[in-house]
């Protein structure tokens, strides 16, 4: 039985840009959490037999956002083999053409596409993102001077899946799902696991199961509630937060005159990037809750996210 998550939590605070702790001229937020010594700790604990991947493949017609006209994720080849003895581009002639088979090929697409980091460009409050750089000062032509995807680091903390679905004894989240500090807490008991300060947590929704179908993936998903994100962040001191849909967090919003609260308090405010479409059925399947996250995103200059391949490392019982 599901509990109505249609009512909204009373009066949340104003947000309003947060201030690094790393200081003025810091632009990874969290990402600071990790140190040598975290790094090393994590990874001495793993059990590397098996290696799970927490990425989506990329084709065309996969669910991506379109709904503020952003393009779909487009795939074509410049190159092919026929097309090499015919065009001739590189002037090798019909006898080397018809003995070395070339293949080429391009794509395109928006940079919240497939599994990728939100970075803090990503969204802001009244003109500035988090650590007060304004768009007036820092935003031009080729793309964001601060925060943008090219200073996310390699990745490699602990990691910890969040399967909300089995907790519930359920195949998925229902449609508009809030998630609440109640359901985290309930699926911690019941996966006999604590959150630590610095970790990478992954909230299952199951809504990946539907991946292969767009209209049914992104319509009315589950997702993060502003209580939640509260609670994972302040109390959890979570480091990144991430989850298996592409909305993240549920609508509609719980507050009024913002279409993106929970984006703009963790990004914004309290500085935690934020993963989507991370792919955790194969986790979720084995049962396995405590990881090491291994990631690292394409260092796009001045993008507010990027493409991430993830893998998980179990921990040795």
């Amino acid at each position: 039985m599901f509990l109505s998550s249609t009512s909204f939590a009373a009066d949340f605070p104003v947000q309003k840009v947060g201030n690094s702790p790393w200081g003025e001229h810091d632009e990874i937020g969290r990402l600071n959490m990790m140190t040598p010594e975290s790094r090393t700790g994590i990874m001495t604990r793993t059990d590397a037999s098996k290696v799970y991947d927490l990425a989506v493949e990329y084709f065309v017609g996969m669910p991506s956002w379109q709904a503020a006209g952003d393009p779909h994720y487009q795939f074509w080849m410049t190159h092919t083999p026929r097309g090499a003895v015919v065009d001739n581009v590189l002037n090798m002639g019909h006898e080397v053409n018809r003995h070395v088979s070339y293949s080429g090929s391009a794509f395109s697409m928006y940079s919240h596409t497939g599994t990728h980091i939100d970075m803090f460009s990503h969204f802001g409050l009244d003109g500035k993102i988090y650590n007060h750089f304004s768009a007036d000062q820092y935003l031009g032509d080729k793309g964001w001077q601060r925060s943008g995807a090219e200073t996310v680091p390699p990745i490699i903390a602990r990691g910890v899946l969040l399967d909300l679905p089995r907790a519930k004894g359920v195949n998925m989240l229902p449609d508009n799902y809030r998630v609440t500090p109640n359901d985290i807490k309930t699926v911690l008991a019941s996966q006999n696991i604590e959150l630590q300060k610095g970790d990478v947590v992954l909230i299952r929704t199951g809504r990946m199961q539907n991946f292969d179908n767009a209209s049914t993936y992104m319509n009315n998903s589950p997702g993060l509630g502003m209580d939640a994100a509260i609670y994972l962040a302040e109390e959890a001191n979570a480091m990144i937060i991430g989850a298996d849909n592409l909305s993240f967090e549920a609508f509609p919003s719980e507050v009024s005159g913002n279409y993106v609260p929970v984006h703009t308090y963790l990004l914004t405010q309290m500085g935690v990037p934020i993963l989507e479409l991370v792919d955790l059925e194969s986790l979720a399947h084995d049962q396995i809750y405590e990881f090491a996250f291994v990631a690292a995103s394409l260092k796009l200059r001045g993008a507010d996210a990027a493409p991430m391949r993830p893998i998980a490392f179990p921990i040795r019982k």
